[in-house]
């Protein structure tokens, strides 16, 4: 895969591992090399004064930037510094703010030979349960973060054990003559390069073991299923502790040789134009984010700033989401159309943190692919193109096709046998993109990393957990095995009812819904739970939106809602990368523990009828009561009479 070989005699400035095979190469491409290391030696030799990474304040002000050069003296320092009281392969948890120290304290760790552990800071009263979990699982000794965040968190070790057991170093005051004392380990490809803990959309959260081998191999698949050149720019507002954050945006303009501009996730969210400002000034050919991404910049961004735009140069829009939707694609492209956007720049893809990073892609020059199938088949786990316009039809849009030596295959879940084209079956995976498997955690890691097919005895393979379907190499993503919902023998799949449900009324925030199903009296009931838009708080109505949401359903699904949660803004569990948690929702909604702002289900609902019931034979009683005792009366004066 990335063979090592020992260094030439006439090249002794190089880095242990590099194997020379170009020498008149440019600057911007890579011999082959073994680790994450090499390439940023390689870098810091070859283009020691070059701007790789800048970061922008606010989204907008240039605060910060990292040179090769300084990246390389300043992760030397780092790992120095690690080396004085660690040994090779302890895990190191980092907790830094949004900025440029991450990136130094990532390789930090990768030159000491310590594995990396991403992690995001909590806010100031958010519960550190998340975190502690994490530490006690990869069992790190040291945390590293900033000045002024150790600061902040000091004040709270104490409240957790856990934490406060770690030793915690500041890396940004770190003297940068460490440099000199830094020691090269000895690494190859199959060394753990850091610990990718999954976001935990369906289940607890778990350490993926990702190797230098992995990032190597995953951002060669990237760079040339984007179609990547030295003439590539980009821009980047995704946290670099998940994994499209790091491995896109920070690893792969590395991997490259190419600039980079990042921003804070907040400063996108709090105004999206500023993303796509900085596309427009920098003149950036590759950048992206998930559904919900594109559709605040539809919903936010104002004429005015619109007509400031140059969105010319972006010729790669990835969209990394589950499922990518048609309309959000539409909608963006109409809207920035204007101002040079081409909608054949969109780039659905499909990836997750288990393959390292990415697993399929489309063709750079070829507009997505969009088709439209039965929804009644689909949830049959059968795929039936449609004829004309359908009421139930379901459109789908194609993430791309596999790349170099990864295959990608469709598996019936419980025959474990190949499906067709025509039926819909778990998304398998293999290749040398898929990690080493969960971090101490050896049965779940056989049970998901080592899935072979029972009749051709093919594998090993990583079991997504994903559904979908191929079209002529056309990968189809349709839902998440965990996720589906079965009510009365069908499939339905939550994203569907979730986008229903956000288009029912414009009281509920996109992308801020769960659809999940919960057992009564022995049957599975759908129940709902969506945020509600901030300037509807106040003046909500409740009977009217919930009415909206199940008068919907019915009618898009054929589904009856057992109960529906109107939440705060904000509130709905989400991972660290902006995805729906159903399951935790799931357990709120048992456990009664979200944010509620209204809700209403059948329980309660029969509940009232049963009291109204209960108060009309009540009076009815009464009454008869009184009618009796009425004509007793009459009787008894009659008979006394």
């Amino acid at each position: 895969m990335f063979p090592l070989r020992s260094k030439d005699a006439e090249f002794p400035h190089l880095p242990r591992g590099f194997m020379i095979t170009n020498l008149g190469h440019s600057p911007n491409s890579l011999p082959k090399v073994a680790t994450l290391i090499d390439i940023l030696r390689y870098r810091a030799l070859q283009q020691p004064d070059i701007t790789v990474y800048t970061f922008l304040e606010n989204g907008e002000r240039e605060s910060d930037h990292l040179t090769y050069q300084q990246l390389d003296r300043k992760a030397r320092a780092i790992a120095a510094q690690l080396q004085s009281f660690l040994a090779p392969g302890e895990r190191a948890l980092l907790l830094y703010p949004p900025g440029l120290e991450f990136t130094c304290a990532f390789f930090g760790c990768l030159y000491a030979g310590i594995v990396a552990v991403p992690g995001y800071p909590p806010r100031q009263n958010q519960s550190l349960s998340r975190l502690q979990a994490i530490v006690s699982d990869a069992q790190a000794s040291v945390a590293l973060t900033t000045q002024s965040l150790l600061a902040n968190i000091e004040k709270r070790l104490a409240e957790n054990p856990e934490l406060g057991a770690v030793r915690w170093v500041a890396t940004d005051n770190l003297n940068s003559n460490l440099a000199s004392n830094w020691q090269e380990p000895t690494l190859c490809e199959s060394n753990l390069a850091f610990l990718q803990y999954t976001s935990g959309s369906t289940g607890t959260p778990k350490g993926v073991m990702v190797s230098h081998g992995n990032l190597l191999y995953n951002e060669q698949m990237v760079k040339i299923a984007y179609q990547h050149t030295e003439k590539t720019i980009f821009v980047g507002w995704l946290p670099l502790f998940h994994d499209m954050g790091l491995i896109g945006n920070v690893l792969q303009p590395l991997y490259l040789g190419i600039p980079c501009f990042l921003m804070s996730p907040v400063a996108f969210i709090q105004m999206p134009f500023r993303w796509l400002q900085a596309i427009s000034r920098y003149q950036a050919t590759t950048s992206g984010g998930p559904n919900f991404a594109y559709d605040l910049c539809v919903r936010k961004i104002t004429p005015e700033q619109l007509a400031s735009l140059d969105l010319s140069s972006w010729d790669v829009a990835f969209n990394g989401a589950e499922p990518v939707r048609a309309d959000t694609l539409e909608r963006f492209a109409a809207t920035f159309e204007p101002c040079g956007f081409r909608a054949r720049a969109f780039y659905p893809c499909y990836g997750m943190a288990e393959t390292t990073l990415f697993v399929s892609g489309g063709l750079k020059t070829a507009p997505p692919v969009v088709y439209s199938v039965e929804g009644a088949a689909l949830e049959q786990n059968r795929v039936v193109a449609t004829v004309g316009k359908q009421e139930d039809a379901r459109t789908i849009v194609g993430c791309g096709q596999t790349w170099l030596d990864q295959k990608i295959a469709i598996v019936n879940p419980e025959s474990l046998t190949l499906c067709s084209a025509s039926q819909v079956g778990e998304i398998w995976v293999s290749g040398p993109n898929v990690t080493h498997g969960y971090w101490n955690r050896r049965s779940e890691t056989e049970q998901t990393f080592n899935a072979y097919l029972a009749d051709t005895g093919e594998g090993p393979f990583l079991r997504t957990g994903d559904l979908g379907f191929l079209q002529d190499g056309e990968l189809f993503i349709t839902g998440r095995l965990k996720d589906v919902i079965i009510i009365r023998g069908r499939n339905h799949y939550p994203q569907d009812i979730e986008l229903t449900v956000e288009q029912s009324h414009p009281a509920l925030r996109p992308g801020c819904g769960a659809a999940f199903a919960v057992e009564i009296n022995d049957q599975e009931r759908l129940v709902v739970v969506a945020e509600v838009e901030r300037s509807y708080l106040h003046k909500l109505d409740v009977n009217k939106v919930v009415g909206d949401i199940c008068q919907a359903v019915t009618h898009q699904h054929e589904l009856q809602v057992y109960a529906v949660l109107l939440l705060k803004t904000g509130s709905i569990p989400k991972t660290s990368s902006g995805k729906i948690q159903r399951h935790a929702c799931q357990t709120g909604f048992l456990k009664g523990s979200l944010n509620v702002v209204g809700d209403w289900s059948q329980d309660s609902q029969n509940k009232v009828k049963f009291l109204q019931l209960h108060t009309e034979v009540e009076s009815l009683w009464q009454q008869l009561q009184t009618s009796k005792q009425s004509e007793l009366s009459k009787e008894t004066n009659f008979l006394a009479n």
